[in-house]
Formats: C-alpha cells, structure tokens, sequence
C-alpha cells in the first residue's frame, strides 16, 4: 500500500504533507504508518516507516528531523539534522533539504511556511503546548531567521475533533484562569460535569491573535477514523496498551 499524504494548497509551493497511518509497515496495534521512536513497537520497522517518509519527501532518511516532544512552548532552530533525543516541541529551518517533523496522535500538527522569506516551521501542538504558547514561539523563531508574519501560512493537520474531545472540570478550569478567551471553544457535553473542547478551532485563534492571515485545519478527525489515523484518546478507550504516531513533514528545496 502506498503512503497517503495529505496537502494544503495553502503551504505551496513548499514540499510537506501530514502522512496517515496508511502504507507502513508496522503491525498490531500499529499497524500502519508508525513513525514514533518512543513507541514500543519494533525500533526497526519504525526506521522503515521514517526511511519510506523521507524517500516520498525526496530527502536521505537522516534529514528526517524529528525530536523528543514534551508538551512544551520551546522551539529549536536548525541548520543540521540533530539527535532525535533532543526535547522541543518545534523545529525551524531556512536550510534546504532538511525535513521538519512533527509526531502526533491526536494533538495537532501544524506546518508553516514563508516562501517569499525561504522559511519554514513545524510544531506539536496539544492543549499545553497551544495554552503555553508553542504557536507563538514559532513564528517568532521563524520571524528570527527572516521571515514576516503577513507572508507566514500555517496549516493545521489532522487532530482530534470537538465532538471527540470531552474533557472534566479541571480542564476547563485551567483554560479559564489562564486563557479566559479559550472559554468560547467549550461547549457542554451529553455527560454530566463535562465538556468538549475544540481543540483545533482555539489553535486557529491563537495563530490568528498572532497576526497570521493565512491559517487553517484540514478537517481531519484522528479519533472518527481509525483506518486512517492513531488516536491515543482512542486506544485508551478501547483498553490498548501503546498507540502508533502519525509524522508530519516539511521541506525547503526540491
């Protein structure tokens, strides 16, 4: 089975794509597309997946440039491929042929460009690296290396919806203390004392706030379609000990 990538035309005319599960080699529980490092699928399999990511990207597997994800707000800027143990929640470049990526299984992936300027951003986006502020530290790093905001477009990939994401009180509760303009992105669930959260719609809200133009998600759902994606809210629901990881990627150069 081949790899299914999923575009924006709003990040053309720069390479990337969010990568389904779709095409991997991997098995199981991960059976699809795995390309999480950290999982406790087979180190070797989750190699060939990458290996196949970076040959659809058109780049040698060790420009895949991935790092360890923390839920953070911190952003590393590069020029070279780095070992993939370092902690960030972001990469940017203005180096060719280096593909940034991003894992995701139910947080969001979002991919940025500035064609005009020669840069480009990845980031992992869950509900705290987005309340902390990693959407924003981006697009400064990226503003650092050249580019301007007004030509930055960012896409967000495919993530949990609303209608998946029920959260408690003391979600709700953070959100309101720390960001009370987050409150509109809530509305109330079926089950009593809970709420949905609508995680790529306050995504949007902060890149917009940050002066973007140009944003948008893809309408992708991780956690309505199992074919297609991971989910770790999914795979906890159903009892599942480990959860594949969906890759992301961006590059500058042919």
């Amino acid at each position: 089975m081949t790899l299914e990538r999923i575009t924006s035309p709003l990040l053309k005319p720069v390479r990337h794509g969010f990568y389904t599960r779709l095409g991997g080699a991997s098995s199981g529980i991960f059976t699809g597309l795995n390309c999480g490092l950290a999982s406790s699928d087979q180190t070797e399999i989750v190699s060939i997946n990458r290996a196949r990511v970076a040959q659809d990207m058109g780049i040698k597997p060790q420009n895949l440039v991935t790092v360890h994800q923390t839920h953070s707000a911190d952003v590393l800027t590069i020029d070279t491929a780095i070992w993939t143990a370092t902690s960030a929640d972001a990469l940017v470049t203005a180096t060719p042929q280096l593909a940034l990526g991003v894992l995701s299984a139910d947080c969001q992936p979002v991919l940025f460009a500035d064609p005009k300027a020669g840069v480009i951003g990845a980031a992992h986006a869950g509900w705290r690296g987005a309340l902390e502020g990693i959407l924003e530290a981006t697009l400064e790093a990226m503003e650092n290396l050249g580019a301007r905001c007004h030509d930055i477009s960012a896409v967000i990939g495919p993530c949990i919806s609303q209608a998946a994401y029920e959260v408690g009180q003391e979600f709700f509760e953070r959100f309101a203390d720390h960001d009370p303009k987050a409150l509109q992105y809530f509305i109330n669930s079926q089950s009593v004392g809970k709420y949905l959260f609508d995680l790529p719609g306050y995504g949007l809200s902060r890149l917009r706030s940050a002066g973007l133009k140009t944003a948008a998600w893809t309408h992708h759902c991780t956690y309505a379609d199992a074919r297609r994606f991971y989910s770790y809210r999914r795979t906890t629901h159903e009892g599942q000990v480990d959860y594949g990881r969906m890759i992301s990627t961006i590059k500058l150069g042919d």
